[in-house]
């Protein structure tokens, strides 16, 4: 997984599976575009990465989560539900908004 994490002004995470670095996923109107410098963090393990998801608490941060692999890290690290994920052609995601 790919963590970056910004704490500047507005606290935000972005984690993504590294496999899908760098391509798009278009559904409808919708897309998932993994092309930028966004999601290009520091390939971080499991552990770590729930750690971090903790620390940098939903209320006072903005996630953007792509993957499997990092979404169901999310639902383990306790910062989202199941019912909290969408997809877009499969590959789930997830966004908490401030």
């Amino acid at each position: 997984m790919l963590v970056r994490t910004i704490k500047e002004g507005m606290n935000l995470v972005a984690v993504c599976d590294s496999n899908l670095i760098g391509k798009k996923f278009k559904e409808g109107k919708f897309q998932l575009d993994l092309s930028g410098d966004f999601f290009r963090g520091n390939e971080t393990p499991k552990k770590e990465t729930i750690k971090i998801m903790q620390d940098m608490n939903p209320k006072e941060a903005t996630f953007n989560i792509v993957g499997e692999e990092s979404v169901n890290t999310a639902v383990e690290a306790g910062i989202i539900s199941k019912q909290g994920i969408k997809k877009i052609q499969e590959i789930p995601f997830a966004l908490i908004l401030l």
